[in-house]
Protein backbone atom coordinates (compact mmCIF):
# COMPACT_ATOMS: atom_id res chain seq x y z
CA UNK A 1 0.00 0.00 0.00
CA UNK A 2 1.68 3.32 -1.22
CA UNK A 3 0.14 6.68 0.83
CA UNK A 4 0.11 10.12 -0.18
CA UNK A 5 0.82 12.66 2.82
CA UNK A 6 -0.11 16.02 2.50
CA UNK A 7 -0.66 19.43 4.49
CA UNK A 8 -0.99 23.19 4.82
CA UNK A 9 -2.28 23.46 1.32
CA UNK A 10 -4.07 26.79 2.33
CA UNK A 11 -6.51 26.31 -0.29
CA UNK A 12 -4.18 25.72 -3.06
CA UNK A 13 -3.76 22.56 -4.49
CA UNK A 14 -0.72 22.48 -6.80
CA UNK A 15 -0.58 20.43 -10.13
CA UNK A 16 2.52 18.59 -8.80
CA UNK A 17 0.95 16.51 -6.65
CA UNK A 18 -1.20 14.81 -8.82
CA UNK A 19 2.23 13.79 -10.63
CA UNK A 20 3.70 12.63 -7.15
CA UNK A 21 0.38 11.11 -5.50
CA UNK A 22 -0.73 9.04 -8.92
CA UNK A 23 -0.62 5.55 -8.06
CA UNK A 24 -1.61 6.01 -4.57
CA UNK A 25 -3.65 3.82 -2.40
CA UNK A 26 -4.85 6.50 0.00
CA UNK A 27 -3.92 10.29 0.94
CA UNK A 28 -4.02 11.68 4.34
CA UNK A 29 -3.97 15.21 4.16
CA UNK A 30 -2.91 16.56 7.95
CA UNK A 31 -4.80 19.90 8.16
CA UNK A 32 -4.99 23.73 7.25
CA UNK A 33 -6.87 22.43 3.83
CA UNK A 34 -8.59 25.66 2.86
CA UNK A 35 -11.84 24.57 1.63
CA UNK A 36 -13.47 21.19 1.05
CA UNK A 37 -12.57 21.69 -2.85
CA UNK A 38 -9.31 20.31 -1.89
CA UNK A 39 -10.58 16.86 -0.63
CA UNK A 40 -12.67 16.42 -3.53
CA UNK A 41 -9.85 17.13 -5.99
CA UNK A 42 -7.55 14.60 -3.81
CA UNK A 43 -10.69 12.18 -4.16
CA UNK A 44 -10.44 11.94 -7.92
CA UNK A 45 -7.03 10.53 -7.28
CA UNK A 46 -7.28 8.14 -4.27
CA UNK A 47 -9.34 7.89 -0.97
CA UNK A 48 -8.43 10.72 1.49
CA UNK A 49 -8.71 10.42 5.61
CA UNK A 50 -8.03 14.18 6.46
CA UNK A 51 -7.97 16.29 10.06
CA UNK A 52 -8.81 19.72 10.03
CA UNK A 53 -6.16 22.55 10.79
CA UNK A 54 -6.21 25.69 13.02
CA UNK A 55 -7.01 27.59 10.17
CA UNK A 56 -9.42 25.48 8.62
CA UNK A 57 -13.32 27.06 9.18
CA UNK A 58 -16.90 25.84 8.53
CA UNK A 59 -17.98 23.38 7.61
CA UNK A 60 -14.51 21.90 7.48
CA UNK A 61 -14.40 21.62 11.55
CA UNK A 62 -17.91 19.97 11.26
CA UNK A 63 -17.06 16.88 8.59
CA UNK A 64 -13.87 16.52 10.29
CA UNK A 65 -11.58 15.76 13.62
CA UNK A 66 -9.22 17.30 15.09
CA UNK A 67 -7.53 13.61 15.46
CA UNK A 68 -7.61 10.46 13.80
CA UNK A 69 -6.60 6.82 14.28
CA UNK A 70 -6.21 4.65 11.34
CA UNK A 71 -4.74 1.00 10.76
CA UNK A 72 -3.71 1.18 7.11
CA UNK A 73 -3.14 -2.50 6.31
CA UNK A 74 -1.17 -3.92 9.79
CA UNK A 75 0.85 -0.15 10.65
CA UNK A 76 -1.53 2.10 13.14
CA UNK A 77 -1.37 5.65 12.22
CA UNK A 78 -1.72 8.52 14.56
CA UNK A 79 -2.86 11.90 12.36
CA UNK A 80 -2.84 15.40 13.95
CA UNK A 81 -2.29 19.32 12.68
CA UNK A 82 0.11 20.33 15.36
CA UNK A 83 2.76 18.13 16.11
CA UNK A 84 6.18 18.39 17.91
CA UNK A 85 9.04 16.67 19.15
CA UNK A 86 8.06 13.25 19.49
CA UNK A 87 8.74 13.69 23.78
CA UNK A 88 6.19 16.16 23.41
CA UNK A 89 3.86 14.39 21.16
CA UNK A 90 3.94 11.34 23.58
CA UNK A 91 3.04 14.14 26.57
CA UNK A 92 -0.57 15.40 24.62
CA UNK A 93 -0.85 12.65 23.14
CA UNK A 94 -1.82 9.52 24.29
CA UNK A 95 -2.72 7.68 20.76
CA UNK A 96 0.94 7.80 19.97
CA UNK A 97 1.56 5.17 22.39
CA UNK A 98 -0.34 3.30 20.31
CA UNK A 99 0.71 3.92 16.73
CA UNK A 100 3.61 3.10 14.41
CA UNK A 101 3.42 6.29 12.20
CA UNK A 102 2.14 10.37 13.41
CA UNK A 103 1.49 12.33 11.04
CA UNK A 104 1.27 16.12 11.64
CA UNK A 105 1.52 19.71 9.92
CA UNK A 106 1.31 22.98 11.22
CA UNK A 107 5.00 23.86 10.55
CA UNK A 108 4.75 23.76 7.12
CA UNK A 109 8.66 22.27 8.05
CA UNK A 110 9.68 18.32 6.48
CA UNK A 111 10.31 15.91 9.21
CA UNK A 112 11.19 12.39 8.98
CA UNK A 113 12.72 10.99 12.81
CA UNK A 114 12.23 7.43 14.12
CA UNK A 115 11.97 7.84 17.55
CA UNK A 116 11.68 4.43 19.91
CA UNK A 117 10.19 2.44 16.76
CA UNK A 118 7.94 5.18 15.85
CA UNK A 119 8.10 7.07 12.82
CA UNK A 120 7.22 11.10 13.37
CA UNK A 121 6.28 12.47 9.94
CA UNK A 122 5.50 16.34 8.76
CA UNK A 123 5.22 16.12 5.15
CA UNK A 124 5.75 19.92 5.24
CA UNK A 125 3.29 22.53 3.48
CA UNK A 126 2.65 21.96 -0.23
CA UNK A 127 0.45 25.00 -0.46
CA UNK A 128 1.83 28.76 -0.81
CA UNK A 129 5.58 29.28 -0.10
CA UNK A 130 6.14 30.23 3.51
CA UNK A 131 9.76 31.88 4.67
CA UNK A 132 12.63 30.12 2.30
CA UNK A 133 11.05 26.31 3.17
CA UNK A 134 10.34 23.45 0.13
CA UNK A 135 7.59 23.15 -1.03
CA UNK A 136 6.37 19.06 -0.31
CA UNK A 137 4.57 16.54 0.10
CA UNK A 138 5.17 12.67 1.54
CA UNK A 139 4.78 8.77 0.45
CA UNK A 140 4.77 6.24 2.58
CA UNK A 141 4.92 2.69 1.78
CA UNK A 142 3.38 -0.16 4.18
CA UNK A 143 4.82 -3.66 2.53
CA UNK A 144 4.31 -6.70 4.54
CA UNK A 145 4.34 -3.93 7.89
CA UNK A 146 7.59 -2.73 6.59
CA UNK A 147 7.41 1.14 6.66
CA UNK A 148 9.48 3.43 4.35
CA UNK A 149 8.85 7.07 4.04
CA UNK A 150 9.89 9.88 2.21
CA UNK A 151 9.82 13.61 1.63
CA UNK A 152 9.36 14.43 -1.84
CA UNK A 153 10.14 18.16 -2.61
CA UNK A 154 7.60 19.64 -5.72
CA UNK A 155 8.87 21.32 -8.20
CA UNK A 156 7.14 24.36 -8.36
Amino acid sequence: MIVGVISDTHNLLRPQVFDVFAGVDRIIHAGDIGTGDILVELETIAPVHAVYGNTDRFPLVERLKDKEQLTLGEVRVFVTHIGGKPKEMRRFFPEVAHSDVVIFGHSHRPLHVVDDNVIFFNPGSAGPRRFSLPVTVGKIEINDGKIKAQIVELKV
